[in-house]
């Protein structure tokens, strides 16, 4: 099983939901609740993951915080570890479901759940990037992971950022995408004024039409509001949303309170950016790192150009040519 098949699947359901009459369609939209299709996605998944000599496990890092990742079921000493950081709109096992496949091939692969989201969670009071940063770390040590490369999209980005910063000693290289990491005070506030609405309500929905504004945001290539029926958005949002809610919304409060780091640390290690602010964040690193842009492909783009962004994350890692 691989990207390929997943595509053959994604697109042969894309078809079957154009196809259906609009009266069907019509129904589907009445109903209220389907509660087992998530978890049929959930259970399909990590199927998925498992052919893809991946397997479960939690790490207890003291009395009040657990970390869940997919780690390697056979660990191959000829591979370079990579580290794969979610965003905020998912968790591990729905963000990477187009690459984990083809990376695995190349790396042992390392999927960690972030805190308050999936399977990883702290009684700790500490919202920070860095203390997210910190469970990765401490996790990876615990499974016995010395040294990683790390890939992290959109809010993992600034969490991907502090594990370069302050574990230097164990990632060696780092893939940034689609993350605002070094924007100032007032690109921040900008930004935030063109959304025209609470950004809570966007990275925590709790309705259907919350969760097409995140969709909406992110992808560029596909409507999802055409093809995901809204019982199924629901039931999404009750799996997926739920739990750890307050603690996800103060997550996003110290995103957006906290002071754009005027002094932020210049990383040893190189870099990969696609666009906007990449572009700024290089200059601020030098001739270690380097931006590059797939075209045609928004905010999303492990799921909107997943071929193209894993050549480009094995090239840079592995140091070996794009394809």
């Amino acid at each position: 099983m691989d990207s390929q098949w997943l595509h053959h699947l994604l697109s042969l359901y894309l078809y079957l939901a154009i196809s259906i009459p609009k009266t069907i369609l019509s129904a589907l939209s009445h109903i209220r609740r389907f509660p087992f299709a998530v978890t049929l996605a959930n259970a399909t998944l990590s199927v998925y993951y498992r052919s893809c000599d991946l397997s479960p496990c939690t790490v207890d890092l003291d009395d009040q915080t657990t970390m869940h990742f997919w780690t390697p079921t056979h660990r191959r000493f000829n591979k370079p570890n990579l580290v794969l950081i979610h965003g905020y709109g998912s968790n591990s096992l729905w963000q990477f479901l187009l690459q984990v496949g083809p990376l695995s091939k190349s790396f042992n692969l390392y999927v960690p759940d972030l805190l308050f989201f999936g399977k990883s969670f702290t009684n700790r009071t500490d919202r920070t990037e860095a203390f997210q940063a910190k469970c990765v770390c401490e996790g990876l040590r615990g499974l016995g992971v010395e040294k990683c490369s790390v890939y992290a999209i959109s809010y993992g980005g600034w969490v991907g950022y502090r594990t370069a910063e302050m574990y230097p000693e164990m990632v060696e290289k780092v893939v940034i995408v689609s993350s605002g990491v070094g924007a100032t005070e007032e690109q921040k506030w900008k930004h935030l004024g063109k959304l025209g609405r609470d950004v809570r309500e966007i990275l925590c929905p709790e309705t259907p039409e919350n969760f097409r504004s995140l969709a909406n945001l992110t992808i560029h290539k596909y409507n999802v509001g055409k093809w995901a029926p809204d019982f199924f958005l629901r039931e999404f949002i009750t799996v997926i949303f739920k739990n750890y809610k307050k603690e996800r919304v103060e997550l996003v409060e110290h995103l957006i309170a906290q002071k754009a780091d005027s002094d932020l640390p210049i990383l040893t290690q190189d870099r990969v950016f696609p666009v906007f602010l990449a572009h700024q964040l290089q200059r601020h690193l030098g001739p270690k790192s380097r931006v590059e842009i797939i075209k045609g492909t928004g905010h999303a783009a492990n799921i909107e150009s997943p071929d193209a962004l894993n050549d480009l994350i094995k090239s840079f890692v592995l140091g070996s040519p794009k394809n």
